[in-house]
Formats: C-alpha cells, structure tokens, sequence
C-alpha cells in the first residue's frame, strides 16, 4: 500500500487516533503498508491534520496503530517527510520555511484561514541542514520505537529532498549545489545518518523522476542524469526498496502544455529505464490494475506493486485480486477530509 495523505490526525498535537489505528488495520493484507508522510519536526510539514513522528506522545500513539496491523499480520513501514518550502508559516508555528534556495514555489498553502500564498523560503544554511539531518535520524528512531517495522524516506513528489535535487529549486553555490553529485549529496548525507539507529535493509526511498511543473519543480537536459546517478549510486546501499512513481495524467498535460520542451528530457518508461540501473528491490506505482500489475511482475520490470487509491476505496484490494472481483470506486471529496467518512467506511466484500 503505497503511502497517502488523508489529513485525519484532527487534534492540535498532531496525534494518529483510534480512527487511524481502524484504517491501517483494514488493510493490513497489502503485506507491507507504507504510511501517510509524517513531518520530522514542527518546521517540516505543509498540510492541515496530518499525524507526525517527532514528540514523545506522537511516537505513543502510534504504538496503538502499529499494534493493530501487527495484530492483522502485516508490516508496516513510516514514511518520513519534509515538506521544504512546500508550506506557509502557519503550519510551521510560525516559523520561516526552509529550501535549498530562497525559490518560492508559487503554489498556495491551505491554512486554517484558507489558502495562502507559500512565501520565499530560507535558505538553509549549514547549521540548518545538519538539524534537518539529524531531525531525520531522530524520526527514524522514533519510527522504531513506536512499532514500525522501517522507514520510507519522501524523496519525491517535490519536497526537500527533491528541491535539493532539481535545478529549477536548488541554485546553491556550495557543496550541495551545482553539480550532480553535490545536489545528491543531502540524501546521501540524511541515508548515512539514518543508518546509524535503523538498519538500511529497513529503509525505502520514494522517487518521482519525470515530476514536471508541480511546486515549481522543473524537468530539465539534467533530470534524466541526475536520476541516472543517483539510482547507481543506491546499488552501494543495501536498502530495502527503491520506490518509483510512473508519470499519471499530469505528466500527459504538461507534455501538451509544454511543447517547447525537448522529448528528449523525459523518460516515458520510468520502471523500466531504472530497471536496468538499479539491482536492488524495485517497487512500482502509478495507475496500475490487476492486470498490468501482474504483467510488470511477470516480466521481471519490478519486485512488487505498490496500490495508492485503489486502497484507500478497497480496504481488502488483496482479496479483490485474488477473487477477480470488481474493485470498488474511491471518493476524491473524501481524500482529505476529517473523520471516518470515506476513510474507514468503505465495505468489505464480505458486507457487499
């Protein structure tokens, strides 16, 4: 189950609640769970009602809910995350965004007073990046302590890490700027310090190589060697997944929008493309049915497939597969609200 936000931790701790420890639950027949992004600090999140993983009583609560998938059978990975400049003040006690470079996305945050503009964010310094990193380690071990089984670290989707990794975000003239290796060189940094208080076989990456356009990260003639480099470099480190997102349908309408743009910047066939450059575990996600998910595992394109909607309106997906049988819609108003309502009411084929 791949990891997705659903905004229920509705309490001003920031706690997971009986509610969530229902809904992991539920679908605790993926056989490996990923969580939703759980911020490392109160500086790093970006969106309303979203549990974390950095105080005392946060760690306690999720006991409870890695105790119920454990109860069910399953495992259960937390994904850590830092939002970077993905954010607006009022979700970070008021204090200023952090980036790789004084860039502000131009995207809007959604606070308790609506939508704000997301302001220019600071750029980190090297005292700020070293509190980042260890923030990283001290969620990993707080992962641990509160019962999962490892960590998934949010490489993707335009958040810290990808910021340092794309140029359109990371304008630094330091040692992690510039060329590739420098702009790899946080995650690497935040991998080596992880690894000091959870093993590496315990710890996933998540990648979303052809993100264009989105919170101002842009596909540019280095994304594709960036990636490259980077997905090599990982075959050093004995991690438990590498995690890739295929393009969905905002990669299609970008291309459109963006003629301009080379062909030639993008990779169409993101699994197989780093298929071919990484030889550890290979985790799949995008838009896959049955179907193509099976055919991905049957030509050896990927180790496993990773559901992200599908779950969230099929709590025994599992069983959907294994019976053939029709897969229930999901309800995007309910993506993001708060309490059970198309969280932990979809019905089970046993009720249908």
């Amino acid at each position: 189950m791949a990891p997705l936000t659903r905004c229920r931790a509705d309490n001003p701790e920031r706690l997971p609640t009986a509610l969530h420890q229902e809904y992991y639950a539920q679908r605790a027949t993926a056989g490996l769970l990923i969580s939703e992004g759980l911020p490392i600090s109160d500086r790093a999140g970006g969106y309303l009602f979203v549990p974390g993983i950095y105080t005392p009583a946060q760690v306690e609560a999720w006991k409870a809910v890695t105790a119920a998938v454990k109860a069910k059978g399953g495992h259960f990975f937390a994904q850590i995350w830092h939002v970077g400049r993905v954010s607006h003040p009022d979700l970070t006690n008021g204090q200023a965004l952090l980036a790789p470079s004084a860039i502000a996305t131009g995207s809007k945050s959604r606070t308790y007073e609506g939508l704000k503009l997301s302001p220019v964010p600071k750029a980190m310094d090297q005292e700020d990046i070293q509190t980042v990193i260890s923030q990283f380690k001290q969620a990993a071990a707080n992962a641990l302590a509160a019962g999962f089984d490892g960590v998934e670290l949010h490489t993707s989707n335009g958040y810290l890490f990808h910021q340092f990794f794309a140029n359109s975000a990371n304008q630094r003239q330091d040692e992690y700027g510039g060329s590739i290796p420098n702009r790899a060189r946080f995650l690497f940094e935040v991998l080596e310090a992880v690894q000091e208080v959870c093993p590496l076989e315990r710890v996933g990456l998540r990648f979303n190589p052809m993100l264009d356009g989105h919170i101002g990260i842009e596909v540019d003639e280095e994304t594709i060697p960036f990636f490259d480099y980077l997905l090599d470099k990982l075959n050093d480190y004995p991690l438990a997944y590498v995690h890739l997102s295929r393009p969905g349908q905002a990669f299609a309408h970008r291309q459109l929008a963006e003629k301009e743009k080379d062909p030639n910047l993008f990779i169409q066939d993101v699994i197989g493309h780093y298929r071919q450059i990484y030889k550890g575990v290979l985790v799949a996600n995008g838009g896959y049915t049955a179907q193509t998910a099976q055919e991905e595992l049957a030509q050896n394109r990927a180790d496993a497939i990773a559901f992200g909607k599908a779950f969230i309106s099929n709590p025994d997906l599992v069983q959907r597969i294994e019976q053939n049988a029709a897969w229930a819609p999901w309800n995007p108003d309910t993506f993001y609200t708060q309490g059970p309502e198309g969280y932990t009411d979809y019905p089970f084929l046993s009720e249908g």
